[in-house]
């Protein structure tokens, strides 16, 4: 009996897999398009950097779809595209390093040693052989030295004698404690001494001993004891007056979660740490300076920071948790970060970031006492974010020293949009260098100081350029000119552009172009396969729709050439909550890319929304979920449905829904919530109850479970379960690390508790937050394809 019943079982799922790819009218099939990428669509050019003299555009790459990538070269002279040698590879130099004022000499690590480059010349020295790994080589005090780190100190090497000088004495664990005897013990040594002359000269000759070694002991920095902190980014002022360096420590009471995994090597079930849950203990990072010439330390004083004991808005919602008295709130805890020195004054700035990310200072250092004087400030009620802005706790953001000196430039969301700004550090003056309903990323100073380099999304929220613009502000002009994601890499002369380019329907490749506005960018490579290219890929209709608030949503739109009249639609969601995905380049969901085409092929109308708390769209947009995720996040999937019945012939009982992680999230809210508009819904990697999510995503959106329960109570679609009613498909990976299995597994348990009957849930034992095997992919999408054609057609 037992056989026959894993014999129907095994009968039945090959048979409704068959009757899948039966029902499928595409050309394409789902095992095809979620096969390995690499052998289906080709492997694009990744890791883009250019050659020290700017002769060669250096990239990974697999066009001959070997195991692994490797990496290539273009040459500009020849115009050639070659494999590099793994001989050549070894002696490349290392792409991270720091180069001098002139930029003439570069200095970098190769397998933990120092080398430094002739740039002009191309040839090396080698400054270190050993077997110690070095890191953050730095030329300072007027490039004579090179400083770096070795076993968590700072040292400088002189590059003409090769003499290393230790700078600092950083010791992990805590310095010994006196044993010096005390009480009735101390009164019998006492007694000791008196009664025996021995040992009373026994004790002088040793004291003798110890003051002369006192007295020709070498000068030696400063012990400092680290206990269980661990020392990062220590940096020497300009003068080499003064040392920085931060200490981090791990919070030491957060419980730990763990994954357990049922098909391992060993036959065992094994366990795994993994994350922390929202509202545990936090790491914390403290800043310190060394003042050398006194070997001494100085402590920041962060109480100079204004506005620490300033409460959050949404404490108003619970009154019985107010301090009744000013003296009763205690400042925030405050990670210091950085710091940014001068080039040539020892004066430097700090961040720092507030642990409930409700603020960013951009402090002032004096290092010579400690003090810090505000030069920024940004405050957000709903969290500290954007590009080039940092947050999420240990991120400076983009910041530099303008050409002047006195300066410096940072990015802030004070106009509703990332955008640059500086500030003088001695008149406190702050000036906007940009402006405008557009995002600002990846900025950086020319050469020759005159001119900002950056991208920006000016010309359409989901289309990104090359601009330059004059340092001081000013004209913006567009260098690049292909429409879709342009990553683009400055050659070391900045007379031309490597760029990684991409459309909605093209994967990445590799282009060349001048540094000059409107020039040609030439395509360098072709990595796609024959196969790949048969198929004739969609370019989406980019659309925007009214929201039931008045805000206009951007979104992409695929449609088939003769859509049936009242036709089947269904709706994507993306993942991650910030992220953009109705742009015009390549997505990172190119295997839903695909799997839209199919649907299309099949007669589905498909809509992928840039739902509010998505990328690109500046701060208001980004904090749109504040405190409710299920909120307006999901009422703009409601309003984009509505939008595809009035005006695209979508009938409106035949509209699914389907996403992964926060996608998945939101979908189970819409099944859960909006069951009179989805039928049909397949909820993959969900986050059920974010008061079991991790806690640098989810304090910053709805604060923590104790201090803000009604946030989580709202947001979490467990506690909405009993209003499913349609069709509901669940896939989870049982090793993901991210969104744990134990999510789902809760929410199953409710739904048994419920009694609820149309749901099922798929689990994949192998798999984690991302899938990894084809199989994996294709047995989840053919489950997905399914379950929207029995129950939207």
């Amino acid at each position: 009996m037992r056989h026959f019943i894993l014999s129907f079982f095994i009968l039945f799922t090959f048979s409704a897999f068959s009757q899948v790819s039966q029902l499928n009218k595409s050309p394409l099939s789902i095992e095809t398009i979620m096969q390995d990428p690499a052998k289906w669509i080709g492997t694009s050019p990744s890791d883009i950097s250019w050659s020290e003299d700017g002769a060669k555009i250096y990239f990974q790459w697999n066009p001959e779809q070997d195991t692994l990538e490797s990496l290539y070269a273009y040459e500009l002279s020849s115009e050639e595209i070659e494999k590099v040698s793994l001989d050549e590879k070894k002696t490349l130099p290392g792409r991270r390093g720091d180069y001098n004022s002139d930029k003439s000499k570069k200095v970098f690590t190769r397998n933990g040693n120092l080398f430094l480059l002739d740039i002009k010349s191309g040839k090396e020295k080698q400054l270190t052989a050993w077997f110690d790994r070095a890191s953050s080589p730095e030329f300072v005090l007027g490039d004579s030295k090179i400083a770096f780190t070795l076993d968590n100190n700072l040292f400088t090497i002189d590059p003409e004698t090769g003499l290393i000088t230790q700078l600092t004495n950083f010791v992990s664990g805590n310095e010994k404690k006196d044993k010096s005897s005390t009480g009735q013990a101390k009164w019998l040594e006492d007694q000791q001494k008196e009664l025996f002359v021995v040992l009373q000269e026994r004790e002088a000759k040793s004291k003798a001993r110890e003051n002369r070694q006192e007295m020709e002991k070498v000068d030696e920095p400063l012990k400092v004891y680290t206990g269980k902190k661990r020392v990062m980014d220590i940096s020497l002022s300009p003068t080499g007056d003064y040392i920085s360096y931060s200490l981090y420590e791990r919070a030491a009471d957060a419980k730990a979660t763990s994954v357990t995994h049922h098909v391992t090597e060993s036959g065992y079930t094994e366990e795994r740490n993994a994350r922390a849950k929202v509202g545990s203990p936090q790491a914390s990072v403290e800043m310190g300076i060394f003042d050398v010439k006194n070997n001494k330390l100085i402590s920041i004083d962060k109480t100079q920071i204004p506005g620490l004991k300033d409460l959050p808005d949404y404490l108003s919602d619970y009154p019985e948790s107010m301090p009744k008295e000013d003296e009763e709130i205690e400042d925030r805890d405050v990670n210091l970060l950085g710091p940014l020195w001068n080039e040539t004054e020892d004066m430097a700035v700090v961040v720092a970031l507030s642990q409930d990310n409700k603020d960013r200072w951009i402090m002032l250092l004096n290092p010579e006492t400690g003090d810090l004087e505000l030069l920024d400030r940004q405050r957000d009620e709903a969290w500290i974010g954007g590009p080039g802005i940092g947050g999420w706790g240990m991120s400076t953001g983009s910041i530099g020293w303008m050409p002047d000196g006195e300066s410096v430039w940072f990015h802030s969301e004070e106009s509703g949009y990332s955008h640059l700004y500086a500030v003088n550090c001695k008149t406190k003056k702050k000036t906007t260098l940009t402006k405008g309903e557009f995002e600002v990323s990846e900025a950086s100073i020319s050469n020759d100081k005159k001119s900002f380099y950056f991208i920006a999304n000016k010309q359409h929220p989901g289309v990104k350029h090359l601009y330059k613009m004059p340092v001081w502000g000013g004209k913006l002009t567009q260098i690049t000119s292909m429409e879709g994601g342009n990553e683009v890499t400055l050659s070391p002369d900045e007379k031309y552009l490597a760029i990684r380019h991409s459309e909605a329907n093209k994967p990445w490749e590799l282009y060349l172009q001048e540094n000059k506005a409107g020039a040609e960018a030439i395509q360098l490579t072709h990595s796609t396969t024959d196969a790949f290219n048969e198929y004739d890929w969609r370019t989406p209709e980019y659309i925007t729709f009214n929201a039931a608030d008045g805000s206009e949503v951007h979104a992409r739109l695929y449609r088939p050439e003769s859509p049936e009249q009242n036709g089947p639609a269904v709706i994507f969601v993306h993942g991650a909550g910030y992220l953009q995905n109705a742009h015009k380049w390549w997505s990172s969901y190119f295997r839903e890319y695909q799997f839209h085409n199919i649907l299309v092929d099949n007669g589905y109308t498909v809509l992928d929304i840039d739902y509010r708390g998505s990328a690109g769209y500046g701060r208001d947009w980004r904090t749109g979920i504040y405190r409710w995720m299920g909120g307006l996040d999901l009422s703009d999937q409601v309003d984009g449905a509505k939008m595809l019945v009035d005006k695209y012939n979508v009938s409106a009982d035949k509209i699914g829904i389907y996403g992964g992680s926060y996608g998945g999230f939101i979908t189970l809210m819409a099944m859960f919530n909006e069951p009179e508009t989805f039928s049909a819904g397949a909820a993959l990697r969900s986050v059920t109850d974010w008061a079991h999510y991790n806690h640098g995503y989810t304090a910053n959106i709805l604060n923590t479970p104790v201090q803000d329960s009604i946030a989580y109570v709202k947001s979490s679609p467990i506690n909405f379960a009993d209003g499913l009613q349609g069709n509901l498909l669940m896939c989870h990976g049982m090793v993901d690390d991210n969104v744990q299995f134990q999510d789902i597994v809760r929410l199953t348990q409710r739904l048994i508790e419920l009694g609820k009957e149309n749901w099922e849930l798929a689990v994949f034992p192998v798999e984690a937050h991302g899938f990894v095997e084809p199989s994996s992919w294709t047995d989840e999408y053919r489950r997905i394809f399914k379950l929207f054609e029995e129950t939207l057609k």
